[in-house]
């Protein structure tokens, strides 16, 4: 196994371009796992630690562009405010130990659907921002996963930032786990308000092939919180809605059996979170008087 390691970003594009096959590595928290155990042996391995610019970001005015290695710590340190969602889904990766080496563009490239990230992504909306010595281009966050484990980009390609909507409204993170530290997601929900353009949007994680939205369970709040008049009145979402919510989210999961728990289990799980965090979130909105002339 060769080692490659580029001092600047054009050098690691250089790299990654003639070695297509090699494998990017940061934190290295899920690569050197799979290389520790013997399920992944590449031929090249691209160390991106000494690129700087991968763990800086900026906030905008309408998202942060957060680089690929910025660590989880400084996500639920720096940007609580602006990515809330992901703030609580980084307090949840690991320990703290890993929260400092590992980042958002860690758990894109795997792509696992079982990475803590995904959820939060999904719900607040994003674009990738990737790049090879060919040009850059941003993925919707929608078109990104393609596969168990698989992504979008191409072979000399490399994630160099993510590109965040800023939160208008409260967002929420939920997952479940065998232990409450050190653990896979047995499955995890995120749920994100937007009152600027009166939508819900969500995200599930290790419940399916691919993280995935709940995109019916989406379409039917945003028309009961529309013809409710929710938005405006800021009234109590009805059980009936929440529950239908709910059935509609676990109805979106396309589960497995595993030694961490059964298909079942993981639908049964995933409609008590949705149904919880639209509670939580909803409170939330309710409680900061955010009608739809506060939030625009």
């Amino acid at each position: 196994m060769d080692f490659l390691r580029p001092a600047s970003w054009e050098e690691a594009l250089a790299a990654k371009a003639e070695h297509p096959t090699a494998v990017p590595i940061a934190g290295g928290t899920d690569v050197m796992v799979e290389i520790n155990f013997d399920h992944r042996r590449p031929e090249y391995l691209l160390d991106l630690n000494r690129i700087g610019e991968l763990s800086e970001w900026e906030v905008g005015q309408e998202s942060v562009r957060l680089g690929a290695s910025v660590p989880y710590s400084s996500i639920m340190e720096h940007l609580r405010t602006e990515l809330p969602g992901l703030a609580l889904a980084s307090h949840t990766v690991a320990s703290p130990q890993i929260r400092n080496r590992g980042g958002v563009g860690g758990n894109l490239g795997t792509a696992s659907p079982a990475g803590d990230a995904h959820p939060a992504l999904l719900a607040a909306d994003c674009e990738v921002e990737a790049e090879s010595v060919r040009g850059t281009r941003l993925i919707p966050i929608d078109a990104f996963y393609t596969g168990v484990k698989r992504n979008a980009l191409e072979p000399d390609e490399l994630i160099r930032a993510v590109h965040i909507r800023k939160a208008d409204g409260p967002q929420q993170y939920s997952k479940v786990g065998t232990r409450n530290a050190m653990v896979i997601a047995v499955c995890a929900f995120g749920i994100a308000l937007h009152p600027e353009t009166r939508t819900v949007r969500t995200g599930i994680g290790s419940a399916a092939p691919t993280p995935i939205r709940a995109k019916e369970a989406e379409a039917f709040l945003n028309a009961a919180l529309e013809e409710g008049g929710f938005w405006e009145s800021g009234k109590i979402i009805t059980p009936a809605i929440a529950k239908q919510f709910a059935a509609l989210a676990s109805g979106a999961c396309n589960p497995i059996d595993d030694v961490r728990g059964t298909a079942k289990y993981r639908r049964h799980a995933v409609g008590i979170m949705a149904r919880r965090t639209l509670g939580w979130t909803w409170e939330q909105y309710r409680g900061a008087g955010r009608t739809l002339e506060g939030a625009a």
